[in-house]
């Protein structure tokens, strides 16, 4: 079986953006001594427990960092960019590190809607935007192509006839093309545009089986994939004992407690604060849900619960959100829990 990160540079209560930095450059390292597939950084805005807002500027700190490892965005809400300066930027990275660059694009806006607003300037994200979202798709596919593009432009004075727009001057190869979704919509067009799909299990947790089961059954062959080509995501914590592995989970089950109750959003708590916050009935069911749906418990049983999931989902390839926060004196530069998922997951299955 093949694993893999994701990572949304969670912020604990205890680091600045520069120390979860430096964690994340720990994790990633360790995820490429360990002989991990792939490592994803996510895209969010505006939110206090999240420092992942550019995955390409993460890729390409990373990059000079690891070695083997493939590198990606987790991905990349495509509504929020302008196509060409997607294309560019990945295959800027592909330049610099061919064949370890992958692109996952997303529809989502991956933040609020006045965070949206200022991301895409005074008209901000509209629904044409969403409604374009297919031909954008195909617009970042056709940029980072050797070949370009040809677009025509009329009523330009130097621009009424064909003009060529590539990405990159001499493009020798392309970054892997990633469809993400967390909803049925996505399937149907990963599988129309025969793309590579990956469903968001780790934050939707719901309709994962209809989604890939759509996929499967009205996948198209491209030059992209031949076949279907899919894996799941997962939130995990691993520790030598299960409760000690709930205890390292439940800080980011109370982010998204607050998060799906309206609640104002705050850094990662500690472990011994989390344990010491009451909540109501409602924020209650969304941590019992997000602990339902994750990998929790000691290595042989969370291993056990990676091969079920694979299994039950038809996937050779599994990627693991390690999301444990950690306990107050630990080392702010560093994430020991999330380092030790990892390292218990691949002592297990690799």
């Amino acid at each position: 079986m093949r694993l893999s990160v994701l990572d949304l540079v969670p912020v604990r209560s205890d680091q600045t953006t520069s120390d979860a930095l430096a964690a994340t450059v720990r994790l990633a390292r360790r995820a490429d001594d360990l002989g991990y597939t792939r490592y994803w950084l996510a895209e969010h805005h505006n939110m206090p427990a999240v420092a992942a807002t550019s995955p390409p500027v993460l890729i390409g700190y990373l990059a000079a960092q690891t070695a083997r490892i493939r590198l990606g965005s987790g991905g990349v809400m495509l509504p929020n960019h302008a196509p060409l300066a997607v294309a560019e930027q990945f295959a800027l990275l592909e330049a610099a590190a061919p064949g370890r660059i992958d692109l996952g694009i997303g529809r989502a806006p991956g933040t609020d809607p006045v965070t949206s607003l200022m991301l895409r300037g005074p008209a901000g994200r509209t629904d044409e935007d969403i409604e374009k979202f297919p031909q954008y798709l195909d617009d970042v596919t056709a940029l980072m192509s050797a070949s370009g593009v040809s677009v025509s432009i009329q009523g330009r004075n130097l621009l009424d006839q064909n003009y060529v727009l590539k990405a990159t001057p001499a493009a020798a190869t392309e970054p892997r093309l990633w469809l993400l979704g967390s909803s049925q919509y996505s399937a149907h067009l990963a599988a129309a545009k025969g793309l590579p799909y990956v469903f968001a299990h780790h934050f939707a947790g719901q309709g994962t089986e209809e989604a890939l089961a759509i996929y499967r059954a009205e996948f198209q062959p491209s030059d992209v994939a031949a076949e279907p080509t899919t894996f799941m995501t997962l939130n995990a914590s691993v520790a030598a004992t299960r409760e000690e592995a709930e205890d390292l989970l439940l800080p980011n089950l109370l982010m998204m407690a607050w998060l799906r109750t309206g609640q104002p959003l705050r850094p990662v708590d500690l472990v011994e604060d989390a344990r010491e916050i009451a909540l109501t009935p409602q924020q209650r069911a969304v941590v019992e849900s997000g602990r339902r749906q994750a990998i929790v418990g000691d290595p042989a049983d969370a291993a056990a619960q990676v091969r079920q999931v694979a299994e039950h989902f038809g996937v050779d390839e599994v990627m693991v959100n390690p999301v444990g926060s950690a306990h107050r004196g630990s080392d702010p530069a560093a994430a020991p829990a999330r380092e030790h998922t990892l390292e218990l997951l691949a002592k297990e299955l690799f």
